[in-house]
C-alpha cells in the first residue's frame, strides 16, 4: 500500500528577497494569464539549486520535477550535500511550506522533526508542549496520557519535566521533540538532520525505536542525515538529490554507494579565497586551506600538515582555531586543535601536523572550527580535502579504527598559529 506519493513536486523561490511578490511580477503575471492565456512566465524561469556557482536568475528552483512512491512500512533514506532539496521536501511533506507545483498524497498523521525545538512553544513546560503537541496530532487526552510515561522515560528529561523549554539544552530538546513525535503513534515519521544534536546514546536510542516503528508497527519513516553509517543501519530504501533533482533511487546500499562515489576524493583538492569571496563572519575569514607534504602524494607512512591561512580583522581577538578529519562515511575520525591565542590584525596561519602511520588508506575532508570563549565562532565544513593511499612497505602502526574509538592527537609544539 502506498503511504506517500510525490506527484511533479517543483518549489521555487526567489533570491535576494524575504517576499517572493513585487507588483510588477503579480501584474505580469496576472496580464499573462488572463488576458494572453498563457503560462505563468515565472514557473517558466529559474536557475538550478546549485550552490557553488553564481546565479544568472533571480529565480531559483530549490526542487524540480520530483516524483516517486513511499510504500506503507519503509524506512528511506533521502541523502545528498546541502542544498541539494532534502529538508525543502520535507518541509512540504511536513505542510510548513507549499509546492509551486504539484501534490503530495499521504495516508495518516505525520509526525515531524524538522529542526531543534520543532513544534515546542519555548515558555511552555516539557509536559505542557507534550499535551499541545498531542491534542494537534488529533490525539485525546486519554492517549497521550497512556503515553506520556514513555515519553519522558526516551526522553530521560523526568526532572526538567516541569520547566520552561527554553531552560532546555538543544540536546534535550531536541530528545524530547524526537520522544514526542516517534511514540505518539504517527503513521508516518518524518526526521531530519537533527539527531546529530543529541548525544551517542541517544542517537542508538532513536535510530533502535525507528527500526521499532518501521519493523515492528509498520509504519513509515523518512530520514535524513549526512551520516551514511547511521543511513545504512537504518534504512532500505534511498533516494539520492542533487540540484534539486532525483539523482539516483534503490536499494540503500546501492544509493550511498553512487553518492560517495560521486562525492569521493582522488587526489588533492585544496582551496583559496579572495577577501570578497571568502568564507567567515566579521572577524575572522579564510583565505587558503590546503595539505602540505612532500612527494607525488600522500602514503600512510607520509607526514603532512594541514594548513588554513585567515584574516583577523580585530586587534586582539583570543581564539583556537580546530580541524575535523571526517572520512568518506561521515565520521569524525581525528580531531586537532590550537592553543588560544590573542591575534594581531592580518594575516595568520595554523598549521596541523599529522605524523605518519596514523591515518588509514581512503579520502578524508577537513572542516575548520574557530573557538572563542569556549564557544564555536565560526565553523566551516569541507575547507578541503586529501586521499592516503596505501604502501605496502609502511612501517609503524597500520591498521583499522576498532569500534568507536578514534585517536586524538594534540601536541601543541606541532599545531600551532603564527602570523605571515
Amino acid at each position: 500500500m502506498t503511504a506517500i506519493k510525490f506527484e511533479n513536486i517543483s518549489k521555487q523561490y526567489r533570491l535576494g528577497l524575504v517576499s517572493t511578490r513585487t507588483l510588477s511580477h503579480d501584474l505580469n503575471r496576472w496580464w499573462q494569464i488572463n488576458m494572453r492565456g498563457k503560462e505563468d512566465p515565472y514557473l517558466q524561469i529559474g536557475s538550478v539549486n546549485d550552490r557553488a556557482t553564481k546565479a544568472d536568475s533571480e529565480y531559483v528552483w530549490a526542487l524540480r520535477d520530483i516524483n516517486f512512491e513511499v510504500e506503507q512500512g519503509d524506512v528511506v533514506g533521502i541523502i545528498g550535500k546541502n542544498g541539494a532539496g532534502k529538508s525543502t521536501l520535507l518541509k512540504i511533506l511536513s505542510k510548513v511550506t507549499t509546492p509551486t507545483t504539484g501534490i503530495i498524497k499521504a495516508k495518516g498523521r505525520i509526525a515531524s522533526l524538522l529542526e531543534v525545538g520543532t513544534g515546542f512553544h519555548p515558555e511552555m513546560t516539557g509536559r505542557e508542549n507534550i499535551y499541545m503537541n498531542g491534542a494537534i496530532m488529533g490525539m485525546s487526552k486519554a492517549e497521550i496520557n497512556r503515553k506520556f510515561d514513555e515519553i519522558v522515560d526516551f526522553a530521560g528529561v523526568e526532572r526538567y519535566i516541569d520547566t520552561p523549554v527554553k531552560r532546555y539544552s538543544s540536546g534535550m530538546t531536541v530528545r524530547l521533540g524526537f520522544a514526542v513525535a516517534a511514540f505518539l503513534e504517527p503513521e508516518i515519521l518524518v526526521v531530519d538532520e537533527v539527531l546529530a544534536v543529541g548525544d551517542a546514546e541517544f542517537q542508538r536510542k532513536a535510530i533502535g525505536k525507528m527500526q521499532n516503528i518501521s519493523q515492528g508497527e509498520g509504519r513509515t519513516v523518512l530520514f535524513v542525515s549526512h551520516n551514511m553509517t547511521a543511513v545504512k543501519n537504518l534504512c532500505k530504501k534511498g533516494l539520492m538529490l542533487k540540484d534539486g533533482s532525483i539523482e539516483y533511487t534503490g536499494h540503500i546500499e546501492e544509493v550511498v554507494d553512487f553518492y560517495l562515489s560521486d562525492e569521493t576524493v582522488k587526489g588533492i583538492v585544496n582551496h583559496t579565497w579572495t577577501l570578497e569571496n571568502a568564507p567567515g563572519l566579521d572577524k575572522i575569514r579564510i583565505k587558503r586551506a590546503f595539505v602540505k607534504y612532500e612527494g607525488d602524494y600522500i602514503t600512510v607512512n607520509t607526514p603532512f600538515d594541514l594548513v588554513t591561512e585567515f584574516w583577523c580583522f580585530e586587534e586582539g581577538f583570543s581564539v583556537n582555531v580546530s580541524m575535523h578529519l571526517f572520512d568518506r562515511m561521515g565520521e569524525c575520525v581525528y580531531n586537532i586543535y590550537t592553543i588560544n591565542k590573542p591575534l594581531q590584525k592580518g594575516l595568520h596561519r595554523a598549521v596541523f601536523h599529522i605524523p605518519a602511520n596514523l591515518m588509514n588508506d581512503g579520502c578524508y575532508y577537513v572542516s575548520n572550527m574557530f573557538v572563542t570563549n569556549s564557544q564555536a565562532y565560526f565553523y566551516h565544513e569541507h575547507a578541503h580535502a586529501f586521499e592516503v593511499v596505501e604502501e605496502r612497505e609502511a612501517s609503524g602502526w597500520h591498521g583499522k579504527w576498532i569500534g568507536s574509538v578514534r585517536p586524538t592527537f594534540i601536541q601543541n609544539d606541532y599545531n600551532f598559529i603564527e602570523s605571515i
